[in-house]
């Protein structure tokens, strides 16, 4: 028998045996002991099958709500980066802001932008403007995002890499292990560009993640570039 307080307080409040999982778990496992093996309850098979799917909604509503989470924190990310890009008032604040307060919004480790010109590399004009640009030959940016492949050219690739020399990240070469390639169109009659932002993360750019927010970046940036282009 149970003890008569035991038993007082589950007829006061019932309602917690049916809140509490494990003891009706406790309780249909009880009562299909009490039937025999030759009966088979149909009624604790369906609620088996309900706590599971109800477990599989749970798990879905905790995936949905993390990605919503991490959805609304990423544009928050690339919102406060668009502003600190567009407050510098001359062409190298520009782009010392990109690699300083932009990069650190961002949370990645280096920050690149390629410009093609005829123009050579070494001019001390070029210099003076700091190791976040990068000046290449006509081509490059297609060669580069292409990797040596045929493929069709996207406005923003995201992929795992090992650079395979130090010519664009330098120093950081080494430990770069993803990257963001967001190619621009400067305008007509001039050569195309690329916004490049490495990682040591290899999983902080991967080809299944979304590129919504970084092509919204992408556009924003393009069309401050052709401001201080002109």
């Amino acid at each position: 028998m149970i003890e008569q307080d035991i038993r007082d307080r589950l007829l006061a409040e019932p309602e917690k045996i049916l809140d509490d999982q494990d003891v009706m778990r406790a309780l249909i496992a009880a009562n299909e002991r009490a039937m025999g093996s030759n009966i088979v309850d149909l009624r604790g098979i369906a609620m088996e099958r309900l706590e599971s799917r109800l477990d599989r909604l749970e798990d879905t509503h905790r995936s949905v709500i993390a990605a919503a989470y991490e959805n609304l924190a990423g544009t928050n990310q690339v919102h406060r980066a668009i502003l600190q890009m567009l407050d510098p008032l001359t062409f190298q604040e520009f782009l010392q802001s990109l690699s300083t307060d932009v990069m650190e919004t961002l949370r990645v480790d280096c920050v690149r932008l390629v410009l093609e010109s005829v123009q050579s590399a070494d001019d001390p004009a070029l210099r003076k403007l700091g190791e976040v640009l990068y000046v290449a030959e006509p081509g490059f940016v297609t060669d580069y995002i292409a990797g040596g492949r045929n493929v069709s050219q996207r406005a923003v690739t995201l992929r795992q890499v090992v650079p395979v020399s130090d010519a664009l990240y330098g120093e950081r070469a080494g430990w770069i292990r993803s990257e963001a390639l967001m190619r621009l169109d400067f305008g007509k009659g001039r050569l195309p560009g690329m916004l490049v932002m490495g990682a040591e993360d290899p999983h902080h750019f991967k080809p299944t993640q979304g590129t919504d927010l970084l092509a919204f970046f992408a556009g924003v940036f393009e069309r401050t570039m052709r401001r201080w282009l002109s």
